[in-house]
């Protein structure tokens, strides 16, 4: 952690606005590199008086969207396919990716919206979309916005801890292991219930 902070402080100390759009741009193309380190190192800088919040803001959020297409791409153009021909070997069923087509066609505005301002969700959210092929305009919408809250919100709070900043960190780390947490009982529930569906047929 030493070693990424390290990194992003010379990245952004560098390129500013666009360091930010870089370093969102890795952490939203699935790819966990904390945003709890990036924003909130920029909002220490805003500050200091060498960045503005509003520009911070959508700088993280501009990062966030580029680096979301590439994940939606990904899941659009390969994603479907490698699941539809090897998806039986984890468990995943033509049916479970009709259900989850169906999902984002009723909820998905919500789901990405949402999604963006979660921890660990947040990074890996792009790629089903993609995967679902959800309307690209309606993710891209919900995605900025999103992410624009989320770097606004980090942001603001390193801009008030100032030299504090790295501190916020530690308390993200714990709802990341909260929701780690889930995503594997979430996980086992699922395989549980696939193999239990094996055995009756």
């Amino acid at each position: 952690m030493a070693l990424l902070a390290s990194a992003v402080i010379a990245v952004i100390s560098r390129l500013g606005y666009l360091g930010i759009v870089l370093l969102m741009g890795i952490e939203s193309a699935c790819i966990p590199l904390p945003s709890e380190i990036i924003m909130p190192f920029s909002g220490y800088l805003v500050s200091q008086g060498t960045l503005t919040l509003g520009m911070v803001a959508l700088a993280g959020a501009v990062g966030c969207l580029i680096g979301s297409w590439l994940a939606y791409a990904v899941g659009a153009w390969g994603g479907r396919p490698l699941i539809e021909r090897y998806g039986k070997y984890m468990l995943i069923s033509s049916h479970d990716l009709d259900l989850a087509d169906r999902w984002f066609q009723r909820h998905g505005d919500i789901t990405i919206f949402v999604g963006r301002l979660l921890p660990v969700i947040r990074t890996f959210i792009a790629f089903p979309a993609g995967v679902v092929r959800m309307s690209p305009w309606r993710f891209s919408v919900y995605t900025f916005l999103g992410s624009f809250l989320w770097c606004w919100g980090l942001a603001w709070i390193g801009m008030k801890l100032g030299e504090h900043w790295d501190t916020l960190g530690v308390y993200f780390h714990r709802f990341d292991g909260l929701i780690a947490g889930g995503l594997l009982i979430a996980i086992g529930l699922y395989v549980w219930r696939h193999l239990r569906q094996m055995r009756r047929a």
